[in-house]
């Protein structure tokens, strides 16, 4: 007999996937090139050539075992040692290449680092507007999904809501900063504030609370904008990392997992990771990607078009009297629908070719999200589609 809640799973695909489905078959009809679609969150900039020649240069230079051949369980020692020395570079930070496990993306990183510190039946807090994807990637190691309404009137953190959720049940926080899917990135002022209950509820309750800091949009960060390394305030903390974004390589799905180490049992979560990866067939990364990012880790893509393209569509939005609070980071926004059945609003959208995700997946109701990480020319195109939707139905 098959299982169950897998087979359930199948009724409650991907919004985001489903629209992004809808997109490509659009397209067809009438060239993808007039759909606006602002689905999914795929870099739309090219990976650095500096990237493209180490890669060059290793397939004409190395030993092909060691290019293609397994790797460590916990990634290349090597690799770890240089994700360690830039982490520490960057952020002040003491990390060794102990302290590291690479993983398959940021996905594999949070898979990895809950099932490190949290039993079946904990609960695992996270913050809405939340990426919805958290909720299997909680739920089906055991653990529970608790989410903390959001403060819509900044995006940072309800922290009355969350002293309230943060019960004795509670093994772990998951954040997201800069977050997908309201672009706001956590100022110092929240993620100290942060810091200070968890130590002051890890006290009272007499067992850690471990933070686990989701960061893939990390190096997406627009002018004017702080964005503190959660990890430096708190030491009971897990940074979960991927390159996608940074060096537009989702496909490559590489990643790591950075241990505090201030945090307990610093010395032997890595460790851990490899064993969670004997339940899970996570095994390790491609051993030629791991040596590439390791060579350019300190480089990003040309990340200014996500800039660009926001304060293109924020100012035109704005103006077209959509309320939204201005991003600091990612390639994403978040505004308000202009009535309050956000699904409603994006199948009226649709209408004009846009394709706009509506908030109800991401724990909020009322909003839209919009990933405009694609080309500036279709950007700008698709501002006519927008008025039209205003003018002819709001």
């Amino acid at each position: 007999m098959i299982v169950q809640k897998y087979k359930d799973m199948l009724q409650g695909k991907s919004v985001i996937r489903q629209l992004s489905e809808f997109a490509v078959a659009r397209g067809q009809e009438i060239g993808y090139e007039n759909v606006f679609d602002f689905s999914l969150g795929n870099p739309s900039v090219p990976v650095p050539q500096e990237f493209t020649d180490v890669m060059i240069k290793m397939l004409q230079e190395k030993n092909p075992m060691e290019l293609h051949g397994y790797s460590q369980s916990l990634g290349i020692p090597s690799v770890r040692d240089k994700v360690a020395a830039s982490l520490n570079k960057r952020f002040g930070m003491n990390y060794t290449g102990n302290h590291i496990f690479m993983t398959t993306g940021a996905a594999g990183a949070i898979a990895h680092a809950v099932r490190c510190v949290a039993e079946p039946g904990d609960e695992v807090l996270t913050f809405a507007p939340y990426f919805p994807e958290y909720a299997p990637y909680i739920n089906l190691t055991g653990a529970v999904l608790k989410v903390v309404p959001a403060d819509t009137e900044n995006f940072q953190i309800n922290f009355e809501a969350f002293e309230e959720m943060l019960t004795e049940k509670v093994a772990a926080v998951l954040i997201n900063t800069p977050n997908n899917p309201s672009g706001m990135v956590y100022s110092l002022e929240t993620v100290k504030e942060l810091a200070r209950i968890m130590e002051e509820k890890q006290k009272q309750y007499g067992h850690d609370i471990f933070l686990i800091s989701d960061e893939p949009y990390r190096e997406i960060v627009f002018a004017g904008v702080d964005a503190p390394y959660p990890s430096a305030f708190y030491d009971n903390s897990l940074s979960c990392y991927s390159f996608s974004k940074s060096l537009s390589l989702p496909g490559e799905r590489i990643g790591y997992v950075a241990v505090n180490p201030k945090c307990t049992d610093a010395e032997i979560i890595s460790v851990m990771c490899s064993q969670i990866s004997r339940g899970t067939g996570h095994n390790c990364p491609p051993s030629i990607i791991q040596l590439a990012v390791a060579e350019v880790l300190d480089l990003t893509s040309d990340l200014s078009v996500y800039e660009t393209n926001m304060n293109i569509l924020y100012r035109e939005l704005t103006e077209l009297g959509f309320e939204c609070v201005r991003p600091g980071g990612t390639f994403y926004m978040f505004p308000k629908s202009p009535e309050p059945d956000a699904v409603a609003f994006a199948e009226k959208a649709k209408k004009y070719d846009l394709i706009l995700v509506p908030s109800d997946s991401f724990g909020v109701k009322g909003y839209f999200r919009i990933a405009y990480c694609i080309d500036t020319e279709k950007v700008e195109r698709s501002l006519e589609a927008f008025r039209r939707l205003v003018k002819e139905n709001y």
